[in-house]
């Protein structure tokens, strides 16, 4: 087949309008071509007055050779590459001990899942509960119905941070082996929409997750692999610098020589507990800052004009970014149209905000993170020093917002001139359970501070209205990546622990749903060669 890149039609085309462009593209008769698909589409949106839909195609003619080699100098017409996935490993019928996954997040259950239907049975150990159990109590806690469940939360449990998310599905990862097109071929065959397959920048949406997520569990278990939920991992097992298993809370051992750690961003027990064993981490950086919301019809309109609200465009995004004067850049992180801020907090008497939509993406307010750089210069002395900046930014976030569990706000106008907030505007905040209106320049260092205040102007100039002093601005946000890295050597294991797989998020490999599935498949291929080469 051929591949076909930048097809332009308009917003509004015909059905055949593709079919048309593809027999101009290729100067071929109409019994030339056999059949098409839509690999990928997108929007051309720089023009407000004529917005485009931009295609990749794969075709299919009676004449390929040839056309290849007329078009040989055209870099729009290729071969369509090969995009299917093959395993690696098939497990050996003497399989001495079964693989470890700590965590079910996205990284841990396509880890899990590779390793199945490998025939490696894998062992998955998730702290907290299973999704829908999980969704319970996070919902509970939102509505102050419960207090924080610190095993059961938006942050733990079953789908790890991902599924109280957008649920983005786009990753700037190097993917020359396509191990996106497998994990998002895995979500379609769990339950997720084929459209994910083609559109440009696909999310799936939280309540659509909880199902897939299902989906996927019961596929790992029909394949042999067995998923434990509340078992919290204590201790790790090490001996001469090779990891022999693992011990739970509940004072359970299971043996193990390969274990994947995907723990997720937030284990930061887990993270202390390695370090005292001796494994290999350092500090990485990470951002801080705020969520911001707008109305989501000022966002459509700045982005699509009169088009705004067109089917095929959907809810509005951007993307931003500001260099400051102080040195530091700030820019917009995990942006969610028609979503919601929630609450992300995993510790008691701390606070952290996140962002969340729906499929549809329909709620009135648009938001995102707008966040500030800082790197382990901000928080020296030791590899865990992130961390502890980060409690004590939720610490103060949860006396700001009156102890309750309310997050902090600050409308955009008096955050600029520097004034408390005494009442709410025309936006009206979604964070729930509730936003306590104070002078949030209290929340985070004066370098943050200060560059998000240079920077909110700036990209008023971008988005005609960011900057309107109704906006809300919620504190805080302090999870963007995890501040530490275990490093790993080319075969993915420690950097001084054999058999141990440091994968994902909170291993300091990933960011984002898509990101960490793949990097659960290239650890999950890892731990099975090696499983293999031990075996001879």
């Amino acid at each position: 087949m051929l591949r076909l890149t930048e097809i332009k039609l308009p917003l509004d085309h015909s059905e055949a309008a593709i079919a048309a462009a593809i027999l101009k593209k290729l100067q071929i008769a109409p019994e030339v071509l056999l059949s098409y698909s839509i690999f990928k589409r997108s929007y051309d949106a720089r023009k407000k007055e004529d917005i485009l839909l931009v295609y990749i195609l794969d075709v299919e003619t009676t004449q390929e050779k040839r056309l290849l080699q007329r078009l040989k100098k055209d870099p729009h017409v290729m071969p369509t590459p090969d995009m299917s996935y093959r395993l690696v490993a098939q497990a050996p019928d003497n399989l001495a001990s079964r693989p470890i996954v700590i965590g079910t997040g996205p990284c841990g259950m396509f880890a899990g899942l590779m390793l199945a239907q490998m025939g490696f049975r894998p062992i998955l150990l998730e702290r907290g509960k299973a999704v829908r159990d999980r969704t319970i109590d996070t919902f509970a806690f939102w509505k102050k119905k419960d207090e924080l469940n610190p095993e059961s939360n938006a942050q733990f449990g079953e789908g790890g941070a991902g599924t109280f998310s957008d649920g983005k599905l786009y990753s700037q990862v190097k993917d020359s082996n396509h191990y996106g097109r497998k994990v998002l071929t895995e979500l379609v065959n769990a339950g997720a929409s084929p459209e994910i397959l083609y559109v440009n920048k696909p999310h799936i949406g939280t309540f659509k997750l909880v199902g897939i997520v299902q989906s996927i569990r019961a596929k790992i278990e029909a394949l042999g692999g067995e998923i434990r939920f509340q078992s919290r991992v204590e201790d790790i097992h090490i001996e001469n610098g090779q990891v022999q298993g693992v011990t739970l809370a509940s004072g359970e051992s299971i043996a193990s020589n390969h274990i994947v750690l995907a723990v997720g961003h937030s284990a930061r027990d887990t993270f202390q507990m390695l370090f005292d064993r001796g494994v290999y981490i350092e500090a990485k950086p990470f951002s801080i800052g705020f969520r911001i919301e707008h109305p989501q019809p000022l966002i459509d309109r700045c982005r699509f004009g009169d088009r705004a609200g067109h089917k095929l465009l959907g809810a509005a995004d951007y993307k931003l970014v500001h260099h400051c004067q102080n040195g530091r850049s700030v820019y917009s992180f995990c942006m969610c149209p028609g979503g919601l801020v929630v609450a992300a907090a995993s510790e008691p008497g701390r606070l952290v905000t996140n962002g969340m939509s729906q499929y549809s993406r329909n709620e009135r307010n648009a938001n995102s993170a707008i966040v500030v750089g800082i790197t382990p210069d901000d928080y020296p002395g030791h590899p865990l020093a992130g961390i502890a900046l980060q409690r004590r930014l939720e610490e103060r976030a949860f006396e700001l917002g009156g102890s309750t569990y309310d997050a902090p706000g600050q409308l955009v106008g008096d955050f600029l001139a520097d004034r408390p907030s005494q009442a709410l505007g025309t936006v009206q905040p979604s964070y729930t359970p509730g936003v306590h209106l104070g002078d949030l320049s209290q929340s985070l260092p004066d370098y943050a501070i200060a560059a998000i205040r240079e920077a909110l102007p700036a990209f008023d100039k971008q988005i005609n209205g960011f900057a309107m002093p109704d906006a809300v601005l919620t504190g805080v946000e302090t999870r963007t990546s995890s501040p530490i890295r275990i490093k790993r050597k080319p075969d993915y294991q420690s950097l001084n622990t054999e058999g141990l797989y440091p994968a994902g998020e909170g291993a300091g490999y990933a960011g984002g749903i898509l990101s960490a599935g793949i990097d659960g498949i290239k650890v999950a291929e890892a731990v099975a060669l090696n499983i293999l080469q031990r075996s001879l």
